[in-house]
C-alpha cells in the first residue's frame, strides 16, 4: 500500500509538470504517464468522471468512490485519512487534462485521447484478444472444504440503546458518547458478547465507561480470531486485570 501511495504521489507531482505547452489539439503522453498520473487507484483504469477528496486531494473515478461514501465515517481508499462526503467535488482540472493528452492503446498501440480511452479499449479487438489469451486461474490443490457460514460478525455492531446498526468499534463509541451519554439503562456490550469469551446476558453497570476503557482499541489488535476459546478467555482476563 505504501509503495502504491508513493507511486501515486510521485505521479501527481509529475502530472503538474505535464501541463500543455499550447495548441488546441491533444498532446501525446507516454504510456507510463497514463498509468501513473491518469489512472484511478481503485480500478486502475483511466479516470472516468473523476472526483477529488478535498481534505487529501486524491482523485478517483466517481463510481469507484461511491462505496466509500455509504459508510458513516468514510476514509480515503488511498491514504486512509477521514473525509467529509459533502466535500468530494468533481475534478474539472483532471477532466481537462484527460482531454489534452493522447496515449497509445495497450492493445493496438493507436494513439487515443485519454478521455476516450475507456470506450476505445472496450471495442479494441487486440485488447479483447489479449484478455482471451490470459491464463485461467486453477487452484493448486483441489479442495472439497465448505466455506463456513456461521462465522460471527465481529466487525460491526448494533447500539444496545437505540438499535443503530452497522457501527464499527470506533463508531459505536462515538455514537454512544454523542447520543446516549446520559442514558441510565444497563445494557449488554455488543462487542464483548460477539467474542468467544463473551456473556450475551451480562449487563454493564456503566456501559460508556466500559466502552472507553475496554474497547479503546480493536479486539483484533490483541487477539487472533484463529486461536481457541480458552486462549481467548485468558487474553480477555489479562486485559481486564490490566484495566484494574
Amino acid at each position: 500500500m505504501m509503495a502504491m501511495f508513493r507511486s501515486f504521489v510521485s505521479g501527481s507531482s509529475q502530472l503538474r509538470q505535464l501541463q500543455p505547452s499550447g495548441g488546441s489539439g491533444p498532446l501525446a503522453a507516454p504510456a507510463e504517464a497514463v498509468e501513473n498520473q491518469f489512472s484511478c487507484p481503485i480500478c486502475l483504469e483511466v479516470f472516468y468522471k473523476p472526483v477529488s477528496i478535498s481534505s487529501c486531494g486524491h482523485t478517483f473515478c466517481g463510481e469507484c468512490l461511491q462505496p466509500c461514501l455509504q459508510v458513516t465515517s468514510p476514509l480515503c481508499p488511498l491514504c486512509r485519512v477521514p473525509f467529509d462526503p459533502k466535500k468530494v467535488e468533481r475534478s474539472s482540472n483532471v477532466e481537462k487534462q484527460l482531454a489534452s493528452y493522447k496515449a497509445p492503446c495497450r492493445g493496438c498501440s493507436k494513439k487515443v485521447s485519454l478521455v476516450k480511452m475507456r470506450s476505445h479499449i472496450s471495442s479494441c479487438s487486440k485488447v479483447h484478444e489479449q484478455i482471451a489469451n490470459c491464463p485461467k486461474f486453477v487452484p493448486v490443490v483441489p479442495t472439497s472444504q465448505s466455506i463456513p457460514s456461521n462465522i460471527p460478525n465481529r466487525s460491526t455492531f448494533v447500539c444496545p440503546f437505540c438499535g443503530a446498526r452497522n457501527l464499527d468499534q470506533q463508531e459505536l463509541v462515538k455514537h454512544c458518547m454523542e447520543n446516549h451519554r446520559n442514558d441510565p439503562n444497563k445494557v449488554v456490550c455488543p462487542v464483548c458478547s460477539a467474542m468467544p469469551w463473551g456473556d450475551p446476558t451480562y449487563k454493564s453497570s456503566n456501559f460508556l465507561q466500559h466502552l472507553l476503557h475496554r474497547h479503546k482499541f480493536s479486539y483484533d489488535t490483541f487477539v487472533d480470531y484463529s486461536i481457541d476459546e480458552e486462549a481467548a478467555l485468558q487474553a480477555a482476563l489479562a486485559l481486564s486485570l490490566a484495566e484494574n
